[in-house]
């Protein structure tokens, strides 16, 4: 068959400022200069004989017809890199992006359930703090926690719990701080961070503080480092059920003032091409054999899942 291609990298550059939406970001991301991709756009509507972006203020957009090639370029370049990945790792090799913290505490010690219910498929868990770019091909999956579900319309999300966010310290910690009685008790304890102070200012708020002061504290970045710090004496964490249950079941841990707040919750999200393949639907399907019930416990608030069937044909 004689295909009549248009050039290869005039298509990519093409693709990639349809998904930025900018010359700069796109130049900055295939390491060229903008001008270079701006001529690259020039020679793929002469190729292709239609206008595909146009003038907008400073910068460019697309046409009506560049958004609809877009689309049909982007899922050509999907299955090219399907096809890469798997010469690259092995057609049996799932790879899922989790949590460091759910990693280590909930999912390490079921590895074996885990390959079992894969049937055979090869896995690679890779524990980490920063989300997959599924453009790039950087995982099949991940497992992450949000508070605020955003997608395109390349992915798709299942939650499959929405868990308690208790603040937990030691023992000893609650032994020298006994009056803690309401959440305005709090304000003046040490509280643990992670990235930022707007889970605490989140969870106080719903918790009934109304004239919420800066907050300060360490600030750990990571969910499973404040829990650690929690119980070795630092202070107030706010964690996961999910993470602390084990601890405060073994002495570890304290509730210090039980409350019933929620403020996101696990999702399994996947690429929408890749959704319904073997392994990825059995990957979700034991992810709700582990935390049976979990969303029953959730109230009326609990963020929406997208599927593929809330999705736009595309």
């Amino acid at each position: 068959m004689n295909r009549r291609l248009p050039p290869l990298l005039a298509v990519r550059a093409f693709e990639g400022f349809s998904r930025w939406g900018s010359v700069r970001q796109c130049a900055e991301e295939l390491a060229v200069s903008h001008t270079v991709i701006s001529r690259h756009i020039q020679n793929l509507e002469s190729a292709v004989g239609t206008k595909l972006v146009r003038k907008s203020g400073r910068g460019l957009e697309m046409t009506r017809e560049g958004q609809r090639y877009a689309a049909q370029l982007r899922r050509a370049l999907d299955i090219i890199a399907d096809a890469s990945s798997d010469l690259r790792q092995g057609e049996d090799a799932l790879h899922v992006c989790c949590m460091a913290g759910l990693a280590s505490r909930r999912l390490l010690g079921r590895l074996g359930e885990l390959e079992e219910a894969l049937n055979g498929r090869e896995l690679t868990l890779e524990p980490t703090s920063t989300r997959p770019d599924f453009n790039r091909n950087e995982a099949d999956a991940e497992i992450v926690y949000l508070e605020e579900l955003n997608l395109g319309d390349e992915l798709c999300a299942e939650l499959f719990a929405r868990p308690l966010i208790r603040a937990v310290a030691s023992p000893a910690f609650c032994n020298r701080y006994p009056e803690v009685l309401c959440a305005e008790d709090m304000l003046g304890l040490p509280l643990i961070h992670e990235r930022n102070t707007q889970r605490w200012s989140q969870w106080l708020s719903i918790a009934g503080v109304t004239d919420l002061p800066r907050l300060r504290g360490p600030r750990l970045w990571h969910g499973h480092l404040t829990l650690e710090a929690a119980c070795m004496g630092q202070g107030i964490a706010l964690v996961s059920e999910l993470l602390a249950d084990e601890k405060i079941a073994a002495g570890e841990l304290v509730e210090v003032l039980p409350m019933t707040i929620r403020l996101g919750g696990y999702y399994f999200i996947a690429p929408t091409r890749k959704w319904n393949d073997p392994a990825i639907v059995r990957l979700r399907n034991w992810l709700h054999s582990v935390f049976p019930g979990e969303l029953e416990k959730g109230d009326k608030n609990a963020p929406v899942e997208r599927s593929p069937g809330d999705m736009a044909p595309h």
